[in-house]
């Protein structure tokens, strides 16, 4: 895979996650600096393990490039498909929330130190979820449909490792990535809704990537969406008083 042709957001990803590993190689950093522990981000100050959790794919090997390959091919087909000319700053967003409710849910279910492959989980099922006609191959043995990719990968993982636990990051990530699916999917297709996301990109946000014309046509359409009746849910005018 070229990383010069990935999208800037895929890009940057791809190239923190290699220079991070090329760094543990060369002895300038070590991976027990580098994982999630909430009582060293928040008693000891360690805040970039916030970032590096996400990062961080292990050492140079087969394995890191399987697992960086597989988290950036997903990852740029959003990006590109789906993300993709002002777009840039909601998929940031998508980023940020799925990064947070894992770094939640990781010390209520199990500590999970590096959390790039349940994050990749999360992109693979949000993929599915809007990609659910496509059909594919899986290891050239199986053809599914997207939706089945997710829980046909976390049993490939389950009987490659051969035990349930090895498959927990991979279920919390389809739990975010549904989450997340719902949120912005789902729930705007509702009635009740009045087609109005329960999770939109910040304004800001979208300025800071996007720019201000994007943020200036962003604050019309939600000013646009307060205003409007909600599909189907129109008030019955009250019959005259006879």
């Amino acid at each position: 895979m070229d990383l010069d042709s990935l999208p800037p957001i895929t890009r940057l990803w791809a190239f923190s996650a290699v220079g991070l590993a090329i760094c543990e190689h060369i002895h300038l950093t070590s991976h027990y600096a580098l994982w999630f522990s909430p009582h060293l981000v928040f008693s000891k100050g360690e805040l970039w393990r916030l970032v590096t959790t996400f990062v961080y794919f292990g050492p140079l090997s087969i394995d890191f490039f399987f697992h960086l390959f597989f988290f950036l091919r997903y990852s740029r087909m959003l990006e590109e498909n789906h993300f993709s000319g002002q777009k840039k700053a909601d998929y940031v967003w998508l980023l940020i929330f799925c990064s947070a409710a894992l770094l939640l849910l990781s010390p209520l279910v199990t500590p999970i130190p590096f959390l790039g492959s349940p994050l990749a989980f999360v992109l693979v099922y949000v993929w599915s979820r809007r990609n659910r006609h496509v059909r594919l191959s899986l290891f050239g043995l199986l053809v599914i449909t997207a939706p089945n990719l997710p829980w046909a990968l976390v049993a490939f993982s389950w009987l490659i490792n051969g035990s349930p636990k090895a498959a927990v990051g991979d279920l919390m990530g389809i739990a975010v990535g549904h989450l997340y699916y719902f949120l912005v999917d789902i729930w705007p297709r509702e009635v009740r809704s009045g087609g109005i996301s329960l999770l939109k990109t910040p304004i800001a946000l979208v300025q800071l990537i996007d720019g201000p014309e994007a943020a200036r046509e962003r604050r019309e359409a939600e000013r646009a969406e307060r205003t409007s009746t909600p599909s189907g849910d129109a008030a019955v005018a009250p019959a005259p008083a006879g």
